[in-house]
């Protein structure tokens, strides 16, 4: 497996669909999955963008501009034993670095934060 970084990348379709069973927050420049992972302690990583956010080449130019996020926030923000998609939106090109690092920070930040029980 790759690294990015420190962190770990997630390279399989299994990987993906695995994470996308546990929690989620969407701002206007990036959506990130997570679901703690018990079969491994470090954190890993993936990257997608649909074709409804434009060709190719929009495409991996949302998913490099998602790594450099990941890469100066995730270290600090994120949770050892968990895996991360982050998934682009038709906005993450366009938006201002500074505001997708803030919409990266505080989804990551809100996702941390362990959900309520339901009362009985």
């Amino acid at each position: 497996m790759k690294k990015l970084g420190k962190l770990g990348l997630l390279r399989k379709r299994s990987e993906f669909l695995f994470v996308r069973e546990g929690r989620y927050q969407a701002r206007s420049g990036v959506v990130i999955q997570a679901r703690e992972n018990p079969d491994h302690n470090d954190i890993r990583v993936g990257f997608t963008a649909t074709k409804k956010i434009g060709n190719a080449v929009i495409r991996n130019r949302a998913k490099r501009r998602l790594r450099a996020a990941c890469q100066d926030i995730l270290p600090q923000l994120g949770q050892a034993g968990t895996d991360y998609v982050f998934i682009a939106r038709d906005k993450t090109v366009a938006r201002p670095y500074e505001a997708l690092l803030d919409d990266t920070e505080k989804a990551l930040k809100r996702l941390e934060k362990p959900r309520p029980s339901p009362e009985l």
